[in-house]
């Protein structure tokens, strides 16, 4: 199964987050903060969305930052995946 956004949506996926501090400690997986940084993994074709044109700015394979509480969860099999709008997403990693 694919996933296939619609409009200004893409999907990603987040990069795995830090286990260790830079001074070697060990952080349990409550302490970890969610990461911000994804992967992008579909990018949907832009277009008129609510009235105004939408270019797509990102592609697949670009890394970004994400604003903290944006998107919709989805699982598929064992991977999970979220689902933002272009403008929840902050700038591109390179």
């Amino acid at each position: 199964m694919t996933l296939k956004p619609l409009g200004d949506r893409v999907v990603v996926k987040f990069v795995e987050a830090e286990e260790t501090t830079k001074g070697g400690i060990i952080l349990a997986a409550t302490a970890q903060e969610k990461p911000q940084i994804a992967e992008i993994i579909a990018v949907g074709p832009g277009g008129i969305v609510d009235g105004k044109d939408v270019i797509m700015e990102v592609e697949e394979g670009d890394r970004v930052i994400l604003s903290k509480y944006a998107g919709t969860e989805v699982k598929i099999g064992s991977d999970e995946y979220v689902i933002v709008r272009q403008s929840d997403i902050l700038a591109i990693v390179e």
